[in-house]
Formats: C-alpha cells, structure tokens, sequence
C-alpha cells in the first residue's frame, strides 16, 4: 500500500510525462511546474520536511570540494537538481555556439565532401561516421543542428535526396553519443551522479558503440543501396560547390575555437587521473571562450538554450520526489523479485524496458528517473552497478533513436529537413530507424551479457 507522499510524488511525476508527451506546453514549463508541486505538496504539505526541499534544491553542492574536485572511485549519493550536469551543458553550449558562428562545422563538412569527391555513397558514409565521431565530444543536437543543414545545401547544390543522409545522420549521432560521458544528455546525468569518467564510457559502451556503427553503416547502405546507386553527381555541379575556407567567418575565431575544441577534449579524457570534474571542466571552458571574444560574450551568452537548461532543473527536483519517498526503492525491488536476482535477466530487462521507454518518451527523464532504480537494484540483488550502468546508457541512448520523438537530437533533425521541404513522416522514419534500432539492442545486450555477465 503507498503512503500519501508516494501518491502524490507519482501522480505528479505521470502527469509531467503525460504533459511531455503531447508536447502541447513547452516541456520547461511543465517540469518547472512539476517541480513547483513537488517542492509544495510532496515535501511541504505530506511530509513536512525542509531537509527534502534543500536536498532536491542540492544548492550546498557548490560548497562541497568534490563538487569541482572528485577522486577515483567516489560516487555521489546526493538527490535532487545536479547542478554538475547543468554547469557542464552550458559550458559547451557556449563553446559550441563560437564553433558554429565561426564556421568550423560547415567547413568540416565542406572539406570532408571534398575530400570523397562528392559521390553519394562516401558521403553517407563519411557524413555518418563524422556524425558519430562529434557526438562523441559534442551534444548531439548540436550536431545534427549543424549537420542537418549543411546535408540539406550539399543535397541541393548537389541535386541529391538529403533524407537519407539525415536520418543515417540523427542515428549515429544518438549512437555516438552513447560511447563517452558526455555525447548525449542521458549519459552526462549518468556519469556526473554516478561519478564514472570519460574512460569508464568509452572503455564499455564506447566499444560496444564502434562495433555497432560498423553493422549500422552496413544496414544504411543495404537499405537505400538502390537510391544511392541511381544518383549521380555532375561535374558542373562539383564544380559549382563553394571552397571550404570560404565558409570561415572569421580566421581568428575559428582557430580559437578550434584550440579551445581540442582542450576540451584533453580536460575529458584526462579528468580522471587530474581529478577536475565535468563541472569544473564546463566553467572553465565557458570562461575561456567568453574571455577570448569579449565583444560578442554578450551575444553567446544570449544564445545559450535556456529552456533546456530549466526543463533539467525541474526534472531533477521531480525525480527527487520518487527517490526522497522511496517510490524508486520499491520499483528496484519489483525488477528484482522478476529477474530472481538473475544478471543476465536483470540486463535484459534494464536494456529493453529502457530502450522501449525511450522510444515514446524523451529519453533524457527516464534516463533521470533509473539511475536511483539501478542503485538500489544493485544494492539488492548484489549485481555489479557499473553492468546495470552500461545498459541503461546503451538502452536510453540507442531506444531513443527509433521514433522522431525518442530523442532531441530526432526532433532537430527531421525538423531541418522539413523546413528545407523534405516531409519525413513517422512512417517513414520509423521504417528505417526502428530495424536499425533492434539490430544495435540486440548487439548492445549480447555484448554486455559476453563481457560481464558470463
């Protein structure tokens, strides 16, 4: 029987999914109100607790060393906002709003077009795997953002169908940022409350993820194999397509961006062993590429996407309000009683309930709300946390790819496509995207069976 908090904390938690879903408010307004209720009627009213308002608000973290310094092996058992998460994402928002402005994408892309000659296959090749390979360091909406658009011109220049290219595009994004900490959202809330660095990822689900690009790449092909063939690309239109240093806004701003990419990236790889959290290392970017521009700091920081940033800030308070009542506790018991403590059965259902979930619902809250369900699922069944931590990041990640609504990056991307006049309707994109979606869970749960569970 549940208590009047667990009630309360649940129907406010199925109400925001709900609300979510249908996409009818914009979601930071529904978590923010969610959160709001929580604060007021689960820990106010029910359980008349200021010690749960302040742990889900978490603002003492800022006061705590390990918050900016953290050593091996710690994990964070704190509840509520996870302000590393939130310091990190605007960090490289900034940054990646001076690589964009600068024109590093496009000429990336520019160049890497160039270099295969134009010819269809290489470039769905070379544009997936370059999808993959940004993921991995950079959220994946902003990859597809840029990369999405850059397709559209290319394709139209070009005189080629730019829908192919998206979708193999918004899949090895989704799929890239499975393999690090911090390529997609759910891996960054992962990481930073769990305390598991850029080298626990990519030494796990990084692995697993190069190994099922190769099949995807494959599957793409086999798939529009016929499209791609009758394709052809003319010299007059090769010789049409513009030089890719023409692209470059700015020399000065494209090598500064260019240098302070390649230090984030060093800061992640070796956070580590130097101790630096994600949340230092998001400060400290930020700081550093509003410094190198100050006259147009103001104008970055006015392009940061603030909605995003208070959509996680009200997910984690409401999150907060299933763990602080132990709704989260009976859930991990539930899933263990099923499996019989089984680790293999455990996995399984992790990476495919996950995985489903993901595919309906954004994958970015219930990859919030598992994390203290895989906690307390290890802690009860005895299985290792780091196995159940792969899963999740492997199902919520790959799961959120099958439908346009599974996975921000998704939405941005058929958006793109749509403003620019190619339709990519539900039917369309789950035709290709859902097979490719089972084939990599397929991969993903017989890969972490093999390698931790026999």
């Amino acid at each position: 029987m549940l208590t009047i908090e667990q009630v309360m904390a649940l129907i406010i938690f199925v109400c925001m999914f709900i609300f979510i879903i249908f996409d009818k408010i914009e979601r930071q307004y529904v978590t923010l109100f969610a959160a709001l209720l929580t604060i007021i009627v689960t820990f106010g009213i029910c359980m008349r607790s200021p010690s749960a308002i302040m742990r889900a608000l978490n603002i003492q973290q800022f006061n705590e060393v390990s918050f900016w310094f953290s050593k091996k092996g710690s994990e964070s058992k704190m509840s509520g906002i996870n302000w590393e998460t939130i310091i990190f994402i605007t960090g490289m928002m900034i940054m990646v709003e001076k690589m964009g402005k600068s024109g590093f994408f496009k000429w990336l892309c520019m160049k890497i077009a160039k270099l295969v000659k134009y010819k269809p296959i290489s470039l769905m090749v070379s544009f997936m795997i370059m999808s993959f390979g940004l993921a991995m360091f950079i959220d994946s909406i902003t990859v597809i953002l840029f990369l999405a658009a850059v397709t559209v011109e290319l394709a139209q220049l070009l005189k080629l169908d730019p829908v192919p290219m998206i979708l193999s595009e918004i899949f090895c994004a989704n799929l890239g940022g499975s393999a690090t900490m911090c390529g997609d959202p759910p891996n960054i809330i992962i990481g930073t409350t769990l305390h598991y660095s850029f080298k626990d990822f990519i030494k796990n689900t990084g692995v697993i993820a190069l190994m099922s690009l190769v099949a995807i790449v494959i599957y793409f092909l086999l798939v529009y194999r016929k499209e791609l063939v009758n394709e052809q690309v003319t010299q007059e239109d090769i010789e049409a397509m513009p030089e890719a240093k023409e692209v470059i806004s700015s020399q000065k701003d494209f090598w500064v961006s260019c240098v302070i990419f390649l230090l984030a990236v060093i800061l992640l790889i070796t956070h580590e062993r130097t101790g630096v959290t994600v949340g230092f290392i998001g400060v400290f970017i930020a700081i550093l590429t509003l410094i190198t521009d100050l006259k147009d700091s103001l104008d970055v920081l006015k392009k940061i996407d603030y909605k995003t940033l208070l959509f996680f800030i009200g997910l984690f308070v409401v999150v907060s309000g299933l763990e602080e009542t132990g709704l989260l506790k009976l859930l991990a018991k539930q899933i263990e009683e099923v499996s019989g403590g089984n680790t293999i059965v455990i996995v399984a259902i992790i990476i495919w309930v996950s995985g489903i979930a993901s595919a309906v619902v954004d994958n970015i809250p219930f990859a919030a709300t598992m994390i203290p369900v895989i906690r307390s699922l290890a802690v009860a069944s005895g299985v290792d946390l780091a196995v159940l931590v792969w899963a999740l990041a492997l199902g919520t990640d790959v799961g959120g790819s099958a439908t346009p609504i599974g996975a921000s990056a998704n939405v941005v991307g058929t958006s793109v496509a749509i403003k620019n006049g190619y339709i990519i309707t539900w039917g369309k994109y789950c035709k290709t995207s859902i097979p490719a979606t089972v084939i990599v869970m397929f991969i993903s749960m017989g890969m972490i069976i093999i390698r931790y569970c026999l």
